[in-house]
């Protein structure tokens, strides 16, 4: 019987959109075995359907062509092709499509914490005959097919396995699709809250530019004791003589200045002077590198160098070694340390934010499964290599900034931190801190990393903002040379990416000059262009988390 006719009508397809979450799990991991697996058993509620691998790969190959009577798999092939069109297409693709087409990156990823974490989960839910995990079966076999050949498909590593038969826990996909489901519906739920809250709506334009386009910024290089290499910086200089700080800028991980320089120059047009930092280890050379293989995928473990890099920083403006940051008095006032995705987790911990303890059993309870909804808890899971068990005195001590420069705020966009600050959150910052976070976005959810943190901000000008439509990567521009970190759809840009972000600069702008006048960035419903954005202050942050029901 096919797994198709098993499952509820409900079910079909979230079986089938739960398999490559698993398949690609694999594809993270590639001598031959000395005998291969010729039988895949899908089990589901105790029963359990065998399938042959060498019908299945014949079925695949040539799914039209009926088997002679008597074949080998004949009725397989007769029951996959009662699968609806649609499905069996997605069957067909699925296990056809390599799983990994680098075989440098793939040997590379091996060997990552994060490819261990994956690894995992892939062998709780592809079991051997006693029920046994096949992760390291896995991890061996996948490691020398990619030492063979330049890609693996589904089909290829379950033939290698070196056991004779292996069963897929039909259950355990669906509740991986099942998460997937949840969180969509969590968010929309959370947006539905959001909405009815009572806040002023205000409408406002796209600020304009004054010919930044043209305008390139100073490249400099930043000696520094706990690297080899120099740091790269990159300098906008203020064009206005306005009295404001300085704004220390860090992309996320993997990122470039050149993703963030939209929001560099702008700021700088306005009078604020920007330095980005392009942090050695962690950028977009060292993603680079891990594609080719040359290198394991950069992770959390960079967050004390990137820190370093920070204190570095500030040491050489305390000391006179920067270039001026424009007209006086511009950036005199003190700094503003602001990030995207991991640099703003830099900025929070730089500003002062350790993870409190019993974060290692947070993630424990965290990483059962693996969270494929919130892919920052990986990123953070790996902390207690560096910070122990969020014990302030094993981790990255915060930054010391100078008396000349001290820290007048944060700003993080998708930034995250809920297994790090579950309970006092923003609580021990005594600067206003901007936290923002887009409707769409399932690396941090909103609803689960910028309002659980913000929940405890206790500053009465720190604000939270949800926008409509964006996602995890809506601050990142691309251009069309595609230099950046990933050359990336719609469905994960989100809706209108250069709009997202002409309201992103409204309101960072507004966030700034508020350092100065308190009641300029107010809690508000803000449309802009087509875009809508939701600022809120600590009391409607928490308003909003109390009517969002518990999971």
């Amino acid at each position: 019987m096919p797994l198709d006719l098993l499952l509820p009508p409900p079910c079909r397809r979230a079986a089938l959109a739960g398999l490559p979450v698993l398949l690609a799990a694999w594809a993270v991991w590639a001598p031959l075995p000395v005998r291969a697996a010729e039988e895949l058993r899908l089990q589901l509620d105790g029963l359990e359907v065998p399938i042959d691998l060498v019908a299945l790969e014949a079925w695949a190959r040539q799914p039209d062509q009926a088997s002679p009577p008597g074949a080998v798999g004949g009725d397989l092939a007769v029951w996959l092709n009662l699968l609806e069109p649609t499905s069996r297409r997605d069957l067909i693709r699925l296990l056809q499509a390599p799983l990994l087409r680098d075989r440098s990156f793939g040997l590379e990823l091996l060997n990552s914490w994060t490819g261990e974490q994956m690894l995992k989960e892939a062998g709780t839910l592809l079991t051997t005959s006693n029920s046994r995990s096949t992760a390291p079966l896995l991890l061996s076999s996948l490691r020398q097919l990619l030492e063979r050949q330049s890609s693996v498909s589904s089909l290829e590593l379950l033939r290698a396995l070196p056991v004779p038969s292996v069963t897929l826990r039909i259950d355990g996909l669906l509740e991986l699709a099942s998460q997937w489901r949840s969180q969509l519906q969590r968010q929309n739920g959370a947006l539905a809250q959001l909405r009815q809250l009572p806040l002023p709506r205000r409408s406002s334009r796209a600020l304009a530019f004054t010919n930044v386009v043209r305008r390139q910024p100073r490249r400099l290089q930043l000696a520094v004791p706990h690297r080899v290499t120099p740091v790269p910086l990159e300098l906008w200089p203020a064009q206005q003589a306005r009295q404001g700080p300085w704004v220390l800028l860090m992309p996320g991980l993997g990122g470039s200045p050149d993703q963030l320089s939209w929001l560099a120059a702008a700021l700088a047009d306005r009078g604020w002077p920007v330095l980005v930092v392009d942090h050695p280890g962690s950028d977009q050379q060292a993603l680079q590198a891990s594609l080719l293989g040359d290198a394991p995928p950069p992770g959390a473990e960079t967050l004390p160098q990137r820190l370093a890099d920070l204190q570095a920083v500030f040491e050489a403006q305390r000391d006179g070694r920067l270039p001026p940051f424009g007209p006086a008095p511009a950036g005199e006032q003190g700094v503003v340390l602001m990030g995207h995705s991991l640099g703003g987790l830099a900025a929070l911990m730089g500003a002062g934010l350790v993870p409190e303890r019993g974060l290692g059993r947070r993630c424990e309870l965290a990483l059962a499964s693996l969270p494929l909804t919130n892919l920052s808890r990986l990123l953070q899971c790996q902390l207690p290599q560096v910070t122990g068990d969020g014990a302030a005195s094993s981790g990255p001590l915060p930054v010391a900034m100078s008396a000349s420069s001290p820290l007048l705020g944060v700003v993080a966009f998708n930034g995250f931190g809920s297994l790090l600050w579950p309970y006092r959150g923003l609580e021990d910052l005594k600067v206003p801190v901007l936290l923002v976070g887009g409707g769409l976005d399932l690396v941090t959810p909103p609803e689960q990393e910028q309002l659980a943190v913000f929940a405890g901000a206790r500053h009465p000008r720190s604000r939270l903002v949800l926008v409509e439509g964006a996602s995890h990567f809506s601050p990142v521009r691309i251009d069309n040379r595609g230099e950046v970190l990933f050359r990336l759809g719609n469905e994960l840009v989100g809706i209108e990416p250069l709009k997202v972000q002409a309201l992103l600069l409204n309101l960072t702008t507004e966030f700034l000059q508020g350092l100065e006048h308190p009641l300029l960035l107010s809690p508000q419903r803000r449309d802009q262009d087509g875009v809508r954005a939701y600022v809120l202050d600590r009391n409607q942050a928490r308003r909003w988390r109390q009517q969002i029901p518990l999971p």
